[in-house]
């Protein structure tokens, strides 16, 4: 039925949660932050609460990928009195050197990709930064599985935008309806594919229980791909 599946890459095959926390972890040991956070779990929730947002406001061009990183690294430290913006722009520098060289992946991710790579050409379509993608999943093992990587950071056009769709259908020289986009967001990955009338499978592993429609999949483990396509 498909030969094109195009996949999210951050928190559905590359466990950006889990390599993020071990990376600001050691960043802020490394600062000793304790100095002005009260533990790391509240500098933590500090800066995921904002960055939600920022990554919003980032992803409706609302503001640039320079602002995107400034304010959610510089805000935990303003929150708790400290303005100093140098002291923010070094720990953010440390940590991008960081994170790219975790290598956690979600469960079932290689073994998926290991099945699915002999029956379908398979693509990364991702919001996250060139910098960093390319880092990640060659320190993942990940890399060889893909033909290409289409990156928002390339052409200035995040999901859901329907415009970064059809750049990657053309770009990949895939066909509309053998496609399909795989992701753990709803509004950039399984919305942003309706709009474009491309089937979506829904990596819904958060429980996510009020949907506006049903998507063409929805999976709770990656493993579930293994009995659907």
């Amino acid at each position: 039925m498909y030969k094109s599946i195009f996949f999210d890459l951050d928190d559905t095959l590359w466990d950006f949660s889990e390599n993020a926390y071990d990376s600001f972890s050691e960043v802020y040991a490394h600062y000793d932050f304790d100095q002005y956070f009260d533990s790391f779990d509240q500098f933590y929730s500090i800066y995921k609460e904002y960055n939600a947002q920022l990554w919003i406001e980032y992803g409706n061009g609302n503001i640039t990928k320079n602002e995107l990183n400034r304010k959610r690294f510089f805000y935990p430290l303003q929150y708790v009195g400290v303005h100093d913006e140098d002291l923010a722009k070094s720990y953010s520098d440390d940590f991008f050197k960081l994170i790219p060289t975790k290598s956690k992946l979600l469960p079932y991710a290689k073994e998926v990709l290991e099945y699915l790579s002999g029956k379908y050409r398979l693509f990364i379509l991702s919001n996250g930064f060139r910098e960093l993608q390319f880092r990640k999943m060659t320190s993942a093992g990940i890399n060889h599985y893909f033909e290409k990587v289409i990156l928002s950071d390339d052409i200035q056009i995040h999901k859901p935008n329907p415009e970064i769709f059809y750049f990657a259908l053309s770009a990949t020289q895939s066909i509309l309806s053998d496609s399909l986009m795989v992701g753990d967001s709803w509004e950039a990955d399984i919305a942003g594919a309706k709009g474009v009338n491309m089937d979506q499978m829904f990596f819904n592993y958060s429980g996510m229980e009020e949907l506006s429609f049903k998507p063409t999949y929805s999976i709770k483990s990656l493993k579930d791909i293994l009995s659907i396509l």
